[in-house]
């Protein structure tokens, strides 16, 4: 195992009711930038509990923030923090709008010229400080709510890029599962998809002598298949589903697992480039790639490949080769019982297409990826013309 600096100071309030709790844990005296999306947290309920929440504090508030949060919008936010003297953000929504609050935490403290330097030029790992910042989970997914990431895209520039930085961490979170209760079941699939692969991302490498986090991943990738059903319930919807759910979301990204062992994150950041170049939804192009990644890596990956299969899938018998085959098969497998396609070609876009131009993109910024740091524009290009 290698060595490793664990550090999460996030506090996580989880259950029904817990909205309320706002009260008493945002500061009296601070002015705060109240953060959501689109606006359905105003039709489910959400926003009346939080308000009711901040009934004695001073609230400013600022919608819109998209999926996929963009830098333009996020910048008008930036503008407003400043205008109006803001000392805390309160992010109400799924990862996107939580991201956003992230960016406009430090952006708000930046000194330089040009803030998307933060992500572009990697200036965010230099920040000194930011605003802080509080979460009420509405979307379990990117696991956003427990840890230091951001990703921000900018579509004029038809870029997505990321950042971590320890300054961003969320003071606390809400986690009250009965907020998912008028999610799509769309919404549900992709968080359950999403965090999937964000276990897998910093499990199916190469054996680094980490058996407790391997067996912290195992459990989550178990947890998430057997929560699955139940949390894609709709009616009526299954309370210990989604709270199953949320919490193995949370988990699959707030840094625990990957301490001590290698990472891959080559699905994602192919993903991203699709999400930029295509507008799919972050877990729609994370299911595209993942498959196939895994087949081009395989040799690779082989021995991870094998003990995944023999610990989650129950895959124990047949030669290594057919045993890897199973292993994948069972992972696109399932995806596809939770209704999410695994080839670009089922968006109707062309994989040979998607490869050129993701290779231009990625050997413009000589941009690599994988456990091995080999993942690069052509191996890209390869994985992506095998989703047909």
């Amino acid at each position: 195992m290698n060595n490793f600096r664990f550090y999460n100071p996030t506090e996580i309030i989880f259950g029904k009711g817990t909205i309320a709790k706002l009260k008493e844990r945002l500061p009296k005296k601070a002015k705060i930038l109240l953060l959501y999306g689109g606006g359905s947290i105003k039709h489910n309920g959400v926003y009346d509990q939080v308000i009711a929440a901040l009934n004695k504090h001073r609230v400013v508030e600022f919608g819109g923030i998209e999926p996929n949060p963009d830098y333009s919008t996020l910048m008008k936010a930036v503008k407003e923090v400043r205008k109006k003297k803001i000392d805390f953000l309160l992010a109400v929504g799924g990862g996107s709008v939580i991201d956003g609050a992230k960016f406009i935490a430090l952006a708000s403290k930046y000194e330089g010229d040009n803030p998307w330097h933060l992500l572009s030029h990697s200036e965010a790992r230099n920040a000194t400080s930011a605003l802080p910042l509080a979460v009420v989970l509405t979307l379990p997914a990117t696991g956003s709510e427990f840890n230091r990431n951001c990703v921000i895209s900018r579509r004029e520039k038809r870029a997505k890029l990321s950042f971590t930085s320890d300054l961003v961490f969320p003071q606390f979170s809400i986690l009250d599962p009965e907020t998912t209760y008028t999610l799509p079941v769309k919404q549900i699939r992709n968080g359950i998809v999403d965090a999937f692969i964000h276990t897998t991302e910093q499990y199916l490498t190469y054996p680094a002598g980490g058996i407790v986090q391997d067996r912290q991943a195992e459990a989550l990738l178990l947890a998430l298949i057997e929560c699955a059903p139940l949390a894609m319930q709709t009616d009526p919807v299954n309370y210990d589903g989604r709270a199953n759910y949320m919490w193995a979301a949370s988990n699959a990204l707030n840094h625990l697992i990957s301490m001590g062992v290698p990472g891959d994150w080559a699905t994602h950041g192919i993903g991203h480039e699709l999400t930029a170049l295509y507008g799919l939804d972050h877990a729609e192009t994370l299911a595209v790639v993942l498959p196939w990644l895994l087949w081009y890596k395989r040799e690779q990956k082989k021995e991870k490949l094998l003990q995944c299969g023999e610990r989650v899938f129950g895959v124990k018998t047949g030669t290594t080769e057919e045993r890897i085959d199973r292993t994948i098969t069972a992972i696109s497998a399932f995806f596809h019982s939770l209704g999410m396609p695994t080839a670009l070609s089922s968006y109707g876009i062309d994989p040979d297409e998607a490869a050129a131009i993701v290779e231009k993109r990625l050997v413009k910024r000589g941009a690599t990826r994988g456990e091995y740091n080999d993942i690069d524009g052509p191996a890209a290009a390869a994985i992506l013309r095998m989703s047909r």
